[in-house]
């Protein structure tokens, strides 16, 4: 295929200003999608994103464009000729196409949420432009500034788009003048659509093969590929998402994963359309896949190089991989199922490589990993993912974040679980991570934002007046408190206007006792996965309202539940679950009570016994420990 005329790109955008919809119509109108065919959300395959109607995974599908509607002439394999009709007869795979007006689209659809950040970086180091999408009832959020600097630092051109242009409360000038200030662009440059009618989208395509510069390459004999995605397949083993750099891949060919040190023969081949299509082929700027037939999961590396074996160029620079922000120790309901869960972790790395985790046990749960993720929303999708997909039974502890701890002793630690957390006393130093954020409200906002901030421990900045209806709050604060539910907070405080974009700044020493561990105890058994950090100064609200929460969600048993929670050496807060009450007397009518008390004296007598057996241990449900995450 002629370099040339291939245009990669990607949408980039806040979350819900309508990414998924406006792909929705560039499949339409590209005929890549038939219309009987066609859904909303089609490149969000996954069933959590069509649930949540958000976008978890970066979706990459080639489209054929034709700008000028003009007759084009294609040559199949067999080499017979016929006229291009991309409506009612598309081009096979391996085609040649006789008009320079053709064009390869490739878009690669990306998240919006900050949680899947590192999504959208891998994609755009696939692409030579991106689409810059914002919402004109919303103007400019947090998130567009995040990522426009990404694609900025990467070299990109962007198209800036305003979408949501029919709608009755868009504000498309103050958002173009938003976009202008924030870009540095001219207003003419900023181009007017909706993804929902398809008002513009035309315009849009034709002006993505202008504006987006060609893919370039600098070995044309040699091939090499950047790796960005991967799949797994049973049968197939690891399947490799790339974008090729340099040369021709053919099907057949012996190539090489640089980092991994792992060869493999060509099986399969082809792109996204957006179901796979083999074609025989791949040269340089295209973007499809390669079936490896690897069966070793943690083989795979995004960022990692394919090469050839036999004259293989250098790798090519790879992704840094991301710190996870939040810390979880999960744990499999049936110790049975833990090699289970060890592979479902393996392969669910491969198609989402910030995800960590490395085994640890723990007394009461037995063995599970403590897994990193990106933020609550990424440990919340990854969970969801391997119960669905893996059909996995699990227990998940309250998250935490990564502290520093100086013991009296002198020595240094990383603690990732809060039960691990050394007591009270023990403790010389602490340090914990914090944030710089960015915050963007309406300026009517500005009073309650202010105060959600000093309720969350936070060092409210400048702020700076951007276009006519937003501010920006340059924003310092614990990381603790960032994931103690403040985005959910600043929707409710903003009436849903607010949006934040943050970046780890680095350790701060903690006042000393300023940061404690609470701990719950159920029938007189530490629950570890309860236990969590916090700050002093919420400890004894926090206590009353777990074990509250507890007494609401355990089930009754035949004995009394006791739950406490405990912290600073003491007591906090204490409930107690009254016992299931049988009536073994039921079947006696009339006659001396003598007889009923010995039956009940026999009943206590045998609660006691189960206790001591040690048969009276609480059998949490599942569904506990999700609601107590939760929050």
């Amino acid at each position: 295929m002629n370099a040339s005329n291939i245009r990669n790109f990607s949408i980039i955008a806040h979350i819900d200003h309508g990414k998924s919809t406006l792909a929705d119509r560039m499949l339409e109108m590209t005929n890549t999608v038939e219309k009987r065919k066609m859904k909303e959300q089609i490149l969000d395959s996954m069933e959590l994103e069509r649930e949540r109607g958000i976008t978890i995974k970066m979706q990459p599908v080639r489209m054929l464009w034709h700008p000028q509607n003009q007759k084009s002439k294609i040559k199949n394999q067999n080499g017979n000729v016929r006229d291009l009709d991309l409506k009612n007869n598309p081009p096979e795979a391996d085609t040649k196409i006789f008009n320079f007006d053709f064009y390869t689209l490739n878009l690669i659809d990306t998240p919006g949420h900050i949680d899947f950040n590192y999504e959208v970086s891998r994609a755009l180091k696939a692409v030579e432009g991106a689409v810059l999408l914002v919402d004109a009832t919303q103007g400019v959020q947090a998130q567009t500034i995040t990522n426009v600097e990404m694609a900025k630092a990467l070299g990109l051109k962007i198209i800036p788009v305003v979408n949501k242009v029919d709608l009755p409360t868009a504000r498309v000038e103050d958002t173009k003048k938003e976009i202008v200030e924030f870009i540095g662009c001219e207003e003419g440059e900023i181009l007017e659509v909706s993804g929902k009618t398809g008002l513009g989208v035309e315009n849009l395509l034709a002006e993505v093969v202008k504006r987006v510069p060609a893919p370039t390459y600098q070995h044309a004999g040699k091939p090499r590929a950047l790796v960005f995605d991967f799949e797994y397949s049973e049968h197939q083993g690891i399947i490799v998402y790339v974008r090729v750099m340099d040369g021709e891949i053919k099907k057949g060919d012996e190539l090489l994963l640089s980092v991994a040190g792992e060869r493999f023969v060509v099986s399969e081949m082809g792109f996204f359309s957006p179901q796979k299509i083999q074609k025989s082929s791949l040269s340089a700027g295209e973007i499809g896949y390669l079936v490896t037939n690897i069966k070793k999961a943690t083989v795979g590396t995004v960022g990692d190089s394919v090469v050839s074996v036999k004259d293989p160029l250098p790798a090519l620079g790879g992704y840094m991989q991301p710190k996870p922000v939040v810390w979880a120790s999960i744990y499999p309901e049936s110790q049975d199922e833990l090699d289970n869960f060890r592979q479902a972790l393996q392969r669910l790395k491969l198609t989402d490589s910030s995800i960590s985790f490395e085994e640890e046990s723990s007394g009461a749960l037995g063995r599970g990993f403590r897994c990193g993720f990106l933020g609550m929303l990424h440990m919340e999708i990854i969970v969801e993912r391997l119960k669905r997909e893996y059909d996995l039974k699990l227990i998940v502890a309250i998250p935490t974040i990564t502290y520093k701890v100086e013991t009296m002793d002198g020595k240094e630690k990383e603690i990732y679980s809060p039960i691990h957390f050394p007591e009270d006393g023990q403790i010389k130093r602490v340090f914990e991570p914090w944030v710089d954020m960015q915050v963007i409200i309406p300026p009517d906002k500005i009073g309650p934002t202010v105060q959600l901030l000093y309720e969350h421990e936070a060092e409210v900045g400048d702020m700076e007046q951007f276009g006519e209806r937003r501010t920006i709050i340059n924003v310092q604060m614990a990381l603790r408190e960032l994931m103690r539910n403040f985005f959910d907070a600043l929707k409710s405080a903003t009436a849903g206007y607010g949006s934040l974009s943050y970046k780890i700044s680095g350790l701060r020493e903690a006042p000393k006792g300023s940061i404690v561990r609470l701990d719950i105890w159920i029938a007189e058994e530490i629950v570890p996965a309860f236990s969590r950090i916090i700050s002093k100064q919420r400890v004894q609200k926090d206590a009353e309202e777990a074990v509250e929460k507890l007494k609401d969600l355990i089930p009754r048993a035949l004995f009394t539940i006791k739950i406490q929670a405990k912290s600073l050496g003491r007591i906090l807060a204490a409930r107690s679950i009254a016992p299931l009450k049988k009536d073994v007397t039921g079947y006696l009518y009339g006659g001396d009570r003598t007889r009923k008390m010995k039956l009940w004296q026999k009943q206590k007598r045998g609660k006691e016994k189960l206790k001591k057996l040690g048969k009276g241990t609480v059998d949490i449900p599942q569904e506990v420990f999700i609601k107590m995450m939760q929050g």
